[in-house]
């Protein structure tokens, strides 16, 4: 029984593959891990070749298993089956790794987390290193995954580790977009974690692949979002859950609103400007009580600050949200000349985005 499964996709990496077996290996090494190296073959004709010769010259790898296959997350996920440990990682075939990260994330998984992911963006830190275009690279290529998994940075690494029973009964989709987005949408894990990793520079692709590569993006993360309405023991789900509690809580601030104005209107004899103030307060309060007790009651951000800093942040939030509301429908009607109702709609549900994505990174961040 191994303690660890280091796999490997190769793509077209016949030359790199020797020096990455050989770093790979004398980490596990070091570490005294008993670690086993499976090497996944992408389109790589004389990997199969490469990896048998380095295995005959170093008995000392437990397994060299290349898998031929010619999609990258197919031969990843080949990987998962034919694991002999209970602990997988991937990494990338790139020399320039910084494979000392391989323990680190092998113990994060020992004291109890379910899969770990090494992050090029964790806290900001790699990001602040970037140029303008790479960080904008780096926001397409997150963006759609942090919006199923908004307290993760980088949930379309190809750098993790995660528990084989999180993966080895999980219909993943062999063709997708990313492997490791497919084990945090369809997975059934509770903790996970990142670790910063200083990542080689992103290479650029052509247009057409470009495209072809967005469209895989949406059509992955749809799948998963429709996964997750079917399954509600995945991760995914629980965040489909908080926007379903969120909608709900704003459709009865909605009537909070309207009643209060009507009844500060009609039978109190405020005037329209003075009564829309407090009706306007009073849902924004409600809304906040309900959202902290209801639908991020289990953020944990609750041991992280004051009930009082949250409203303050809810209530900026908020005022941003009408702002985006007001200046959508002015735009639209005004300029696009679109109907004042369905340019009005529009900007309530973009700034109902807007409300739910600030607050769930800022109000009710993740502890």
């Amino acid at each position: 029984m191994y303690d660890l499964t280091v796999i490997i996709p190769a793509y077209r990496e016949e030359e790199n593959i020797r020096p990455i077996i050989t770093k790979v290996d004398a980490v596990l090494k070091f570490n005294n891990l008993n670690g086993e190296i499976l090497v996944a073959d992408v389109d790589s004709p004389n990997i199969v070749l490469v990896a048998n010769e380095v295995k005959k010259i170093n008995p000392q790898i437990s397994s060299i298993d290349p898998v031929g296959d010619y999609v990258c997350s197919k031969s990843i996920a080949d990987g998962f089956t034919r694991a002999s440990s209970d602990i997988l990682l991937v990494i990338d075939s790139d020399p320039s790794f910084n494979f000392e990260l391989i323990p680190v994330m092998y113990k994060e998984i020992i004291r109890g987390y379910d899969i770990v992911i090494g992050s090029r963006y964790m806290d900001g830190v790699g990001v602040q290193k970037m140029s303008l275009k790479k960080r904008a690279i780096a926001l397409e290529s997150t963006f759609l995954g942090r919006l199923l998994f908004p307290d993760l940075s980088d949930p379309v690494s190809c750098f993790f580790a995660v528990r084989k029973s999180i993966v080895v009964k999980v219909p993943l989709k062999p063709h997708c977009h990313n492997i490791l987005l497919e084990v945090l949408g369809k997975g059934t894990w509770e903790k996970c974690t990142e670790i910063l990793i200083e990542f080689p520079d992103m290479q650029t692709c052509s247009g057409k692949e470009k495209l072809k590569k967005c469209i895989a993006y949406v059509l992955q993360v749809t799948d998963i979002t429709l996964f997750s309405v079917l399954h509600h023991k995945s991760a995914a789900w629980r965040e489909w859950r908080n926007v379903i509690k969120y909608g709900l809580v704003g459709l009865s601030g909605i009537f909070v609103n309207m009643g209060v104005l009507i009844l500060l209107k009609e039978y109190a004899g405020f005037s329209i400007p003075l009564a829309s103030f407090f009706a306007i307060e009073l849902s924004i309060l409600s809304n906040f009580l309900l959202n902290d007790n209801w639908t991020f009651r289990d953020s944990g951000n609750h041991k992280l600050s004051k009930w009082w800093h949250r409203f303050v942040s809810f209530q900026f939030v908020s005022v941003g949200g009408s702002l985006i509301n007001f200046a959508t429908l002015n735009l639209l009607t005004f300029l696009m000349g679109v109907d004042y109702r369905v340019a009005n709609v529009i900007g309530i549900l973009i700034g109902f985005g807007w409300n739910f994505l600030i607050n769930r990174r800022l109000t009710w961040k993740q502890a």
